[in-house]
């Protein structure tokens, strides 16, 4: 169901709700299948050897890796969100040329950002450990684990923006078919791996890195092959190929400031490690197993939002502001309820949850101690984050990055880590983690007040 009978494509013509369904069911699924390999990954390396120690060198160093893999994505996604935005407008305003030199231009914008990444892999990875910990274990698990990681990064790069490709013309089936072979790839390779099962040696930290990019290059070759052959409303070309200056700024106005955003994330973490290391090396354990749990839930809005944004983007650029607005209400209320859901499995089950990652070796229960209450508390800004984290890629779609940059920084960075910083030196460990419902807080009323004026700036004058 690729296009309308009357010629126009779904995005313009579909009853809203069940447009945004079929748009951003595959996409969550294939994001759940990720938070699981996400899970996955952690739990063999968790496993790696009967002493606790071992095994929890070997997390944390999986752990500390989070803000430069997520600065990856973050200059992945970000670009790739700047394309799909220009993308769907263009297809919204029927611009095919337009439509197929922002795909161009995307490659080669991904290429350089792919570049960038292989050289701080291979140059820097030891470093970065280096200034965070001085446990000569951590150190040499993760700048094996970095290194390949970066060193290898062109498949996550195009998986990106080939997934996008195939997002913003309609075709999120695709999207699910390629992210679930990824996902998938990974999830058995991992403990072939690292454990060295079969005719394989035993590679520990280094064949996790590895089960990940061989799963990225895969689930690359998938959507590729989805783009060429299923995807007729992109035709790349790129013979006689420049770069083409106004397209880029085009793509970077709302590619930007979601790079920005994004990478807000990777220096929030990088932050709360080092406040929550001067206590114990456990706690940054604690909060890298939080992230990867708290995936089973976000990422599902994100997959939701993916669907989300060239719906709004498309009937924007088609002038169709009823649709807009009532995207936007059901991808509130549907995030809502996600997040409301892991609301509860967070506070009924945190010592079920944190079992997964509890070394067999392990006695202590140093993870449960500071976990649970972590968890319990941590969860309670779920309450408010599916409005806006909706509410932020809208502002994206409507080609208002700005905005959205903003809110990521008071939401992570202007509010979170100061008041974690001072509720821990005041009140002790357990108090830092207050840090992310505060933010919440404070995120959504300044969610509310930006809502209102893209609605008055961007919706309202399209009735006219």
């Amino acid at each position: 169901m690729l296009n309308h009978p009357e010629g126009e494509n779904k995005m313009g013509v579909m009853p809203v709700n069940r447009l945004l369904l079929n748009m951003a069911i595959p996409i969550m699924i294939s994001m759940m299948v990720q938070a699981f390999y996400n899970v996955v990954d952690s739990y063999f390396v968790s496993k790696i050897s009967l002493d606790p120690q071992i095994s929890q060198n070997a997390l944390n160093a999986v752990s500390l890796a989070f803000p430069v893999q997520n600065l990856m994505i973050a200059v992945g996604v970000g670009t790739a969100v700047g394309v799909n935005a220009l993308l769907a407008r263009s297809l919204g305003q029927g611009d095919r040329e337009k439509v197929n030199r922002t795909a161009v231009n995307g490659v080669f914008l991904m290429a350089l950002s792919c570049l960038v990444f292989v050289v701080l892999g291979l140059t820097c990875s030891r470093l970065f450990y280096a200034v965070q910990t001085d446990i000569p274990g951590i150190i040499d698990y993760g700048t094996d684990y970095l290194t390949i990681c970066c060193g290898a990064s062109m498949g996550l790069f195009y998986a990106v923006l080939m997934e996008r490709l195939l997002q913003a013309t309609g075709r999120t089936f695709y999207t699910m078919i390629a992210q679930a072979v990824g996902a998938l790839t990974n999830i058995i390779l991992d403990p072939i791996l690292i454990f060295g099962l079969g005719p394989f040696p035993r590679m520990e930290v280094t064949g996790a890195a590895l089960a990940t990019v061989i799963g990225q290059f895969l689930g690359c070759g998938v959507s590729v092959f989805f783009n060429t052959t299923r995807n007729p409303d992109i035709k790349m070309s790129f013979k006689g190929f420049r770069p083409h200056p106004p397209t880029i700024k085009a793509i970077y106005s709302v590619g930007l400031p979601s790079i920005a955003m994004q990478s807000i994330g990777s220096v929030m973490v990088f932050g709360m490690n080092q406040i929550l290391i001067a206590f114990t090396d456990t706690a940054t354990a604690v909060f890298g197993v939080y992230f990867k749990l708290q995936s089973f839930f976000f990422m599902p809005v994100f997959g939701l939002n993916n669907g989300m944004v060239p719906i709004v983007a498309y009937n924007y650029g088609a002038r169709k502001p009823d649709r807009i607005v009532k995207t936007i209400k059901l991808a509130v209320m549907y995030a809502t309820i996600l997040m409301l859901i892991g609301l509860a499995v967070f506070q009924i089950f945190p010592g079920q949850l944190l079992d997964i990652f509890q070394s067999e070796g392990d006695i202590t229960g140093d993870l449960l101690d500071i976990g649970i209450p972590a968890l319990r508390l941590i969860s309670i800004s779920f309450l408010l984050a599916g409005f806006d984290v909706v509410a932020t890629a809208v502002f994206q779609a409507l080609g208002h990055g700005v905005l959205s940059l903003t809110v990521s920084v008071v939401r992570q960075m202007a509010v979170l880590l100061p008041v974690a910083y001072i509720l821990s030196h005041i009140f002790g460990l357990r108090a830092a983690w207050l840090s992310f419902p505060v933010s919440e807080l404070i995120s959504a009323v300044l969610c509310a007040v930006f809502m209102l004026r893209v609605y008055r700036r961007e919706i309202l004058p399209l009735r006219a």
